[in-house]
């Protein structure tokens, strides 16, 4: 039973595709205080959420079975995910799901500073005729600057050329070609802030974005420039924004973000008549609401049904067409990193994987990240999973470097990986037969053929007559079935390793006798 619990205002009808499944039990447990969110959040193992619910440290520390996060909708700064990342908690969104809505909001508030809608609906109901104290400015021929160029960002700028605006951008992530095609002008930040008649926000919430609109680059705008923001709130200094506003240099703002949700009461804002003030609408919509329901809930169903990654905050997304090639290949990097963490003796300083071959085209974080996975859970009494594997290394001081060729080695496809030890210096290298069975192919510069399965005996030890079969006698005489056996040697007489795989574990006795033996230098008992 894999329990859901929705702590926000989600579409039940949404959630649908969840309940066509017995194995998921959803809850709706809505407003709920941070002590009652700990206190429930021990028993499940997905927690859905919308922007209300704060997910903190404490609660992600408190959830001893949770999986996944889901956000219903595109923003997660309400989420710590470093938190669960650390913990090996999926973070998923739903990016797309409210684009239209928010782009609609966006312009509509867009169009109600530019004409003054709001200010004119309260006077008309008062039954007052303003009709000059409310004259308004087209938009036609007028500049938008936009600041972020992402999918909303994008839905806008059709929009506003559609009206006959100019439209500039503000996005350091996007090409100018990729611009150009929507019809946009890519320009610098202070450029953007120049030129614009308009400005509106389409910026997530992070460090380098908080407060960035403030006095000295409102400054850098012209006199009665119109601000929006439909994106997240603390990214207007909100003083600065009524000094502004009072002042006349923005002859309006429209805002539907806050740095303090729910607003508060004594907000300055609230007393200004050139702004336009929403709850927070801007997925607001019963198309909206009913889509991002759809697709959080595929997304759970992807994961815990086809193993399949969508929308994942911190673990890369992967195609599930892509998934089809690449998830043999995470079963031989987990082998292969399960196999390091129990050969080595002391601390590692580098880790280095080096993918040869077709493979080397693709995105394959999700291989690196299955080998470090592999690695640490030998060593470690916490779950490592492809969430905080590379978390956990970097936080023990690794450092892990990729690198990829296509040109084809010895096979078509290969993983070879180097390690620099405290101690020692190791390398070994894998690849997927046809079978797609995984095989380690070489140790060192010796070429070995060996299933990395069960449990694997693995000797270090010198090529001479008598040591493989006092092995085999030792073996034998405590129960313990050889299922296979391959040995890597340069030449005769010199260094060679032996690797056996067995049925059955091998004793710690049994392992210390074998390790005896004259000629046998190394003796490491493996589990994969």
């Amino acid at each position: 039973m894999i329990r859901v619990l929705v702590s926000d205002p989600i579409s039940a009808e949404g959630l649908m595709e969840l309940k066509k499944y017995p194995q998921f039990k959803v809850d709706f447990k809505l407003k709920l205080k941070p002590e009652e969110l700990i206190s429930l959040i021990p028993e499940y193992e997905v927690l859905l959420v919308r922007s209300e619910t704060k997910v903190t440290k404490e609660i992600i520390n408190g959830a001893k079975k949770l999986k996944l996060i889901g956000r219903a909708g595109t923003g997660v700064d309400n989420i710590d995910v470093n938190a669960a990342t650390k913990a090996g908690i999926l973070v998923m969104n739903v990016p797309g799901g409210n684009t239209i809505a928010a782009t609609e909001h966006t312009f509509a508030l867009l169009l109600a500073i530019a004409r003054n809608l709001a200010r004119g609906d309260v006077s008309t109901k008062q039954g007052k005729w303003e009709r000059s104290k409310f004259v308004g400015s087209e938009l036609y021929g007028k500049t938008l600057s936009l600041l972020g160029l992402g999918k909303i960002g994008k839905e806008v700028a059709v929009r506003a050329l559609a009206f006959g605006m100019h439209v500039l951008a503000y996005d350091p992530y996007v090409s100018e070609d990729y611009a150009k095609n929507i019809g946009v002008k890519l320009v610098s930040f202070e450029e953007a802030l120049k030129n614009a008649d308009y400005l509106s926000l389409h910026l997530p919430s992070n460090e380098q974005t908080k407060g960035l609109i403030n006095q000295k680059t409102i400054d850098l705008m012209k006199d009665g420039v119109r601000i929006i923001n439909c994106a997240r709130g603390g990214i207007i200094n909100e003083d600065d924004l009524v000094s502004a506003l009072t002042s006349g240099k923005v002859a309006g703002a429209a805002l539907d973000v806050f740095a303090q949700e729910p607003i508060s009461p004594d907000n300055p804002l609230l007393k200004l008549e050139n702004v336009i003030l929403t709850p927070h609408l801007g997925a607001s919509t019963e198309e909206a609401q009913e889509r991002v329901a759809e697709e959080i809930a595929n997304v759970v169903v992807d994961y815990f049904e086809k193993n399949i990654v969508r929308n994942a905050v911190n673990l890369p997304s992967i195609d599930p067409e892509l998934w089809k090639i690449l998830e043999p290949y995470t079963v031989l990097t987990r082998k292969m990193g399960s196999f390091l963490g129990q050969i080595i003796d002391g601390g590692i300083k580098e880790i280095s994987l080096h993918y040869y071959g077709e493979i080397a085209q693709y995105n394959l974080t999700p291989l690196t990240y299955a080998f470090l996975q592999g690695f640490l859970s030998p060593i470690l009494d916490i779950e490592v999973n492809l969430v905080n594997a590379s978390f956990l290394t970097r936080e023990r001081g690794i450092k892990t470097t990729e690198l990829k060729t296509q040109e084809k080695e010895v096979f078509a496809n290969l993983i070879s990986v180097s390690v620099d030890g405290a101690e020692e210096k190791i390398s070994f290298a894998g690849t997927l037969l046809s079978d797609n069975l995984p095989r380690l192919v070489r140790i060192g510069q010796l070429s070995i053929d060996v299933l990395p399965e069960g449990w694997l005996l693995v000797l270090n030890n010198v090529d001479r007559p008598g040591i493989i079969g006092y092995v085999g006698t030792v073996l034998g005489k405590n129960g313990i079935n050889i299922a296979s056996m391959e040995v890597g040697r340069k030449m005769l007489g010199g260094e060679a390793v032996t690797f056996i795989n067995v049925d059955t574990e091998v004793p710690a006795k049994v392992l210390e006798e074998i390790r005896k033996y004259p000629g046998i230098t190394r003796v490491k008992l493996v589990k994969l």
